[in-house]
C-alpha cells in the first residue's frame, strides 16, 4: 500500500489519505470485474471514483490495482465485493450446495508490515476479526520474487469492507520498511498451478477458530459444471 499527502486525523475521522490497495484474483475474477465489453469496471470507477488498473492478462493471476481517496477505495471495495455475492447467489440457484460460502478477496502488502497485522501473539488480527465479523488470514510465505505477502479476507461485503477499513488503518500507522518488491505474476507452464493454489492454508497464520475459506472460484467450477450437466 502505497501512501500520498497523509494529512489530517485518524483514518476512521475522514482522514484525506490517497491509498493504492492491490488485490490477486484468478483471471474468471478479474472477468467478472470487468464485465461484458468492459461495463462493470467501467461502473465500478464512475460510482466509486476510484482508479482501478488491472495487469496484463497472460498469468492465471491477475493484480488488480485500486487507487484513491480512503472512502473512494472503500467504496470501490464494497462494489467488487457485492459482485462476488451476485455471482455466488448466481451459482447457488442451480447447485445442490446448502451453505453459502463467503465472499474472498486477497489483498497484497509489504511482509514488513504484515508483524503490525497480525499484531503482538496475533492479538491485532484476532481483533479485526471480531469486530468486523470476517475472516483474516496473513499468508506465512513471501509471494515468488518480492517482499511481498497475500492477506485473504473473506466475509459477507459489508465485514469485507470494514475489515478493509481497519487493515488500512493498521498499515497506515506502521508503513513498510526498506524497499518493498512487488509481486507480478507470471505465465505459468502448461499443468503448472498458481501461487494461490500452491499455498496451503497450513502457511497462513490462523486463529484458533480460523478455517481455511474453499476459494470461490473453485466453487464456480463446481457451479458450472452444475450447469453443463
Amino acid at each position: 500500500m502505497n501512501i500520498n499527502d497523509p494529512e489530517g486525523g485518524a483514518l476512521d475521522g475522514g482522514l484525506n489519505v490517497t491509498l493504492t490497495i492491490r488485490l490477486l484474483m484468478h483471471g474468471k475474477e478479474v472477468g467478472s470485474i470487468i464485465g461484458k465489453k468492459g461495463e462493470t469496471v467501467k461502473k465500478m470507477r464512475e460510482e466509486s471514483g476510484a482508479r482501478i488498473n488491472i495487469s496484463d492478462g497472460s498469468s492465471p493471476e491477475r493484480i488488480v490495482t485500486i487507487t484513491g481517496a480512503s472512502e473512494v477505495i472503500f467504496k470501490a471495495f464494497a462494489m467488487i465485493a457485492e459482485k462476488f455475492e451476485e455471482d455466488i447467489n448466481a451459482c447457488m440457484i442451480n447447485s445442490t450446495v446448502t451453505s453459502k460460502p463467503p465472499v474472498t478477496l486477497r489483498l497484497v502488502f509489504p511482509a514488513s508490515q504484515c508483524g503490525s497485522l497480525i499484531g503482538k501473539g496475533g492479538s491485532k488480527i484476532k481483533e479485526i476479526r471480531e469486530t468486523t465479523g470476517a475472516q483474516v488470514q496473513v499468508a506465512g510465505d513471501l509471494l515468488p520474487d518480492s517482499t511481498e505477502r497475500a492477506v485473504t479476507v473473506s466475509g459477507t461485503p459489508h465485514a469485507i469492507t470494514q475489515c478493509v477499513r481497519h487493515i488500512c488503518t493498521v498499515m497506515l500507522e506502521s508503513p513498510p520498511k526498506g524497499a518493498t518488491i512487488p509481486y507480478r505474476p507470471k505465465p505459468s507452464p502448461a499443468g503448472a498451478h498458481s501461487v494461490m493454489q500452491q499455498q496451503h492454508p497450513s502457511a497462513a497464520f490462523a486463529m484458533p477458530g480460523q478455517y481455511a475459506i474453499p476459494h470461490q472460484d473453485v466453487w464456480k467450477h463446481k457451479c458450472i459444471r452444475v450447469l453443463m450437466s
